[in-house]
């Protein structure tokens, strides 16, 4: 006999955690919690725990419960709270003021060097210290530049999936994708002179 969960009652949940229900709100959280999860993973600042990120975004979401209008699907309220979240932690990081080859692992450097002097795509067992790279790279962005190219490029996200999750105007992401694109060119090119000399 098949195992058929009834759908998730969102407006009902959602009535009753208005109405302090303290088992609706635990529902409500799990319900959220593999999308609040997904972002929180794709958006990790440094040294912040996926699980308090995840937290304090569920706090947000209970104490602003009753800004909720309904002009948008709750999941996209909640994905808002939870990118924005993302974007200020990742603001309160003091930023290095400059990546070097030195602080790159030797794997890293390896692949590294492989890029700059062939034409050949990185073998696939260097894939981890390309990711690794391309991360720490990131990490120099700014927060807003760091999340537009994690969503455009990483994530493979479409300019109006990013608005919806943002907030911003879909001009504002094609002018952020652009610079942000140029400075991880620039930081790139950068770690190739020091590499030089």
């Amino acid at each position: 006999m098949p195992d058929d969960d009834p759908p998730f009652d969102l407006a009902g949940c959602l009535d009753r955690v208005r109405r302090r229900d303290q088992a609706a709100a635990r529902a409500l959280v799990e319900h959220l919690h593999p999308l609040v999860s997904r972002i929180v993973r794709s958006h990790l600042p440094r040294r912040v725990a996926e699980e308090d990120l995840s937290q304090e975004i569920f706090l947000k979401m209970f104490t602003r419960l009753a800004q909720y209008q309904g002009a948008v699907p709750f999941s996209h309220w909640v994905s808002r709270i939870a990118v924005t979240t993302c974007i200020d932690h990742l603001r309160a990081q003091k930023r290095r003021p400059e990546f070097r080859w030195a602080d790159l692992s030797e794997t890293e450097a390896e692949v590294l060097d492989n890029v700059m002097t062939n034409q050949n795509d990185v073998p696939a067992n260097d894939a981890l210290a390309a990711h690794e790279l391309v991360h720490k790279l990131l990490g120099q962005l700014k927060p807003d530049d760091q999340l537009v190219v994690r969503l455009l490029d990483l994530e493979q996200k479409t300019i109006a999936e990013i608005s919806l999750l943002t907030g911003w105007n879909q001009s504002l992401i094609k002018v952020r994708a652009f610079r942000a694109r140029r400075k991880l060119q620039k930081l790139f090119q950068d770690l190739q002179r020091t590499e030089r000399t």
